[in-house]
């Protein structure tokens, strides 16, 4: 039965409709301020449709207002966001980057600079120093570039334009409000990257909810342009997470020639002492320190490449960022700030990895041979490098389970 549509105004009590009238009063406002000034009519259709949300999160008109009136979606985000491409940077060019002589020499002088705010926040957080660093020198190049977007305008474009992921963005613009109102930053110092991670260390909103700190008391925790809040958030991020202090991320290691290399599946854990019986050692020679810390073996790129037994404070440095390249040049920055030289192993420069339209080929071939990955979606998972281990397995190569052309290669002439 269809029940009787009553006016909602009449329903409403004085309080109520007081509080209608204010928010039908700025809508009118927003709408009429916002037309004149955006050339995109979607976008303001957005903006007007997002006020209930953001109002219901505690937004206030008047900051709502004087944030949106004139904003335009950011073209480069939407050029950006629209962006496919197909390349995936080899390993070893992302490493030589991210790990440059002038990346190290100035993260030793700023170990030197922020001695005292480093001590107290690895005092406080139980965080190594040179790992906060790392991070500050990977994200945005101690500070150098921190992004070039404004966090709300890239925010609300994603939120309005992105084919996917859109509650996500649209949680990431409420927050990002959020911290405008609560005077953190001003909305225009609100920089950061395409996507809305912001600041020195790069949090995203929810992040910065979450995790960031006022570490010099100031009553704003301003990741941005107080450099104690950046690194001292970072510090609080890496500890809610797991950070085991004083102890590294990982171990070069080499392997003996009988090795088995079915212990290198990216899942199979073991004390150092146990890896250590099975003939893995470190390149330099040396002992392990803590025989009972717990390891697993990887492979970046294949048995062709540098080994390394990774430590529990490599997957802490994970939950930043979901990369092994990435963890794999913080943890390896961090040792190089603080003396420690460069990796011993070459990489074989020649066994280049897939782009991710070979990546689908690959997987495709893979299925069509009965070694099942799933779909061929073109990115490497754990379900790709089982398929691929289980292949070189049935071939006799070493299963490393690394997608390489030259794998690709071998699979193409029908072997």
């Amino acid at each position: 039965m269809k029940s009787r549509v009553i006016d909602p105004i009449m329903r409403l009590d004085g309080q109520k409709w007081f509080s209608r009238l204010k928010v039908s009063l700025f809508s009118c406002f927003f709408l009429v301020s916002g037309v004149q000034a955006h050339a995109d009519a979607g976008f303001n259709q957005f903006l007007r449709d997002f006020w209930p949300s953001a109002q219901s999160f505690g937004i206030k008109p008047d900051v709502y207002n004087r944030v949106f009136v004139g904003m335009k979606p950011d073209d480069d985000t939407l050029r950006l966001m629209n962006k496919q491409s197909e390349f995936v940077k080899p390993i070893w060019e992302y490493l030589d980057s991210a790990v440059s002589d002038t990346r190290v020499s100035r993260g030793k002088e700023l170990l030197v600079e922020y001695r005292d705010v480093l001590t107290a926040i690895e005092a406080r957080y139980g965080v190594d120093r040179e790992a906060v660093l790392a991070i500050w020198g990977m994200e945005t190049n101690y500070g150098s570039f921190m992004g070039k977007h404004n966090v709300v305008q890239a925010l609300a474009t994603l939120a309005y334009a992105a084919p996917r992921r859109q509650e996500f963005w649209r949680k990431e613009l409420l927050k990002a409000l959020y911290i405008v109102q609560g005077g953190h930053v001003r909305f225009e110092d609100m920089e950061g990257s395409w996507a809305g991670a912001m600041g020195h260390t790069q949090f995203m909103p929810t992040s910065w909810n979450a995790y960031s700190v006022d570490f010099d008391g100031d009553g704003r925790r301003d990741i941005w342009t107080t450099i104690p809040d950046a690194l001292a958030s970072t510090a609080f991020y890496l500890k809610k997470h797991g950070w085991e202090t004083g102890k590294t991320w990982g171990y070069e290691v080499a392997l003996p020639s009988n090795f088995n290399y079915s212990l290198a599946d990216d899942e199979t854990t073991m004390t150092l002492g146990e890896w250590e019986r099975r003939g893995v050692g470190r390149v330099n020679g040396r002992g392990f320190p803590r025989a009972s810390d717990r390891a697993i073996l990887v492979l970046p790129a294949g048995v062709n490449g540098p080994k390394f037994l990774m430590l529990k404070n490599f997957y802490v440095i994970k939950r930043y960022n979901n990369a092994t390249a990435y963890a794999l040049a913080v943890g390896h920055l961090s040792d190089r700030i603080i003396g420690g030289g460069a990796l011993v192993s070459d990489w074989s420069r020649d066994h280049l990895p897939l782009k991710r339209s070979e990546v689908a080929e690959l997987q495709n071939a893979l299925n069509r041979k009965g070694f099942n990955v799933g779909s061929a979606d073109g990115r490497i998972g754990p379900a790709t490098r089982k398929g691929i281990r289980a292949y070189q397995v049935s071939r006799g190569m070493v299963p490393d389970g690394y997608a390489s052309v030259v794998l690709l290669a071998r699979i193409r002439q029908g072997s």
